[in-house]
């Protein structure tokens, strides 16, 4: 049997740093982003519910969902973002399962599953261990408004819209302090694998 591991963070803490660093090691990643902007995909299931419910106007010139505006409108408005939530986690979460399922036919020891509202969708019940990624919000913020170019407001309004990651720690079987260097997130890493017997050099 195959070690399922749930790697999670919040918006801008550096998950997929650590990401990159499991596959450089050669460890199936499987991205719950990846696989929920392939869900929403023209022809898809999730994307005819997703006009649907929210109308023409979230489409682009060419007929895709316009992330964006969608984003805009679920960042400030839990309840949309709790109905955009219910159509696409379903259809994510089975894509997903079957990529798992062909992990374990390839005989893969270990697959790490990347999804960042792991706790926040109660996924917990997919993976075996769970490592989060940890920043201060201070940091956070910056990193948030720096990569995405966004003011102060939606910075936080971003941040705030997920559970806080203070209270992340505490669900976690594994953290990984990421305020410092990416050598020291490395080390961090690895000593995890180690201890859970997934290294052994």
């Amino acid at each position: 049997m195959s070690l399922v591991i749930g790697l999670t963070g919040g918006i801008a803490s550096g998950k997929s740093t650590v990401s990159n660093m499991f596959k450089e090691m050669d460890i199936t990643v499987i991205d719950a982003d990846v696989e929920a902007r392939l869900a929403v995909e023209k022809g898809e299931p999730a994307f005819q519910k997703i006009v649907a419910e929210f109308g023409q106007d979230i489409l682009l010139a060419n007929d895709e969902i316009d992330r964006q505006k969608l984003g805009s409108i679920i960042f400030h408005n839990a309840e949309k973002r709790q109905l955009l939530n219910g159509i696409t986690h379903p259809e994510v979460r089975k894509r997903m399962n079957d990529q798992v399922e062909a992990a374990e036919r390839r005989g893969e020891q270990v697959i790490v599953l990347d999804i960042p509202l792991l706790f926040e969708s109660k996924l917990t019940h997919m993976v075996e261990k769970t490592i989060l990624v940890f920043v201060d919000r201070a940091v956070q913020l910056q990193r948030l408004m720096e990569r995405n170019n966004l003011a102060l407001e939606d910075a936080e309004a971003r941040v705030t819209s997920q559970m806080p990651l203070t209270e992340k720690v505490a669900l976690a079987d594994a953290v990984i302090d990421n305020n410092g260097t990416v050598a020291d997130t490395r080390k961090q890493l690895v000593e995890i694998l180690r201890g859970w017997g997934i290294l052994t050099e």
